[in-house]
């Protein structure tokens, strides 16, 4: 007699992964994460108005944040809950936007030190489909773009 397998758990939802080396040490990356006036500082799409950006931030296991801020065509907010922080090492989080709080993924951030530096790795899994993927991946190389230049 054949069973019915559940659907859901027979697929795999799309990840991607960055690795970027920040002239920064490990502390510093950290706090740009964790520090709700920087991260307003390179977090998001770079056509963002300038002044529209908002981050509340409780870094600790159980914790939330929200980030929000305004292009001229869009307003977009995210949020999530912190699965695992280890300080100037890893986050863990929870991931979803306001316009589709369904679609939840997860992100870990790790830091590594590296000479006088930091290797900074990026996992964002979950991803409610390909193109969901592939959108954020362009935003992540745009936020990991703006991050290196805030450390510079």
């Amino acid at each position: 007699m054949a069973t019915k397998s559940n659907a859901a758990a027979d697929v795999t939802r799309p990840s991607l992964s960055f690795t970027r080396r920040l002239k920064a040490p490990p502390a510093k990356v950290y706090a740009a994460w964790t520090d709700p006036q920087k991260i307003i500082r390179w977090f998001g799409r770079s056509d963002a108005k300038p002044n529209s950006f908002h981050a509340e931030i409780d870094a600790r296991i159980g914790g939330r944040f929200r980030v929000s801020f305004s292009t001229a065509e869009e307003y977009y907010e995210v949020d999530g809950v912190y699965r695992e922080v280890v300080p100037n090492e890893k986050l863990v989080f929870s991931w979803a936007w306001h316009s589709t709080p369904e679609r939840q993924s997860q992100v870990t951030v790790a830091l590594k030190p590296d000479g006088d530096g930091t290797l900074l790795t990026l996992l964002h899994e979950q991803l409610f489909d390909q193109a969901a993927r592939d959108g954020h991946e362009r935003g992540w190389i745009g936020a990991l773009d703006k991050l290196e230049n805030y450390l510079a």
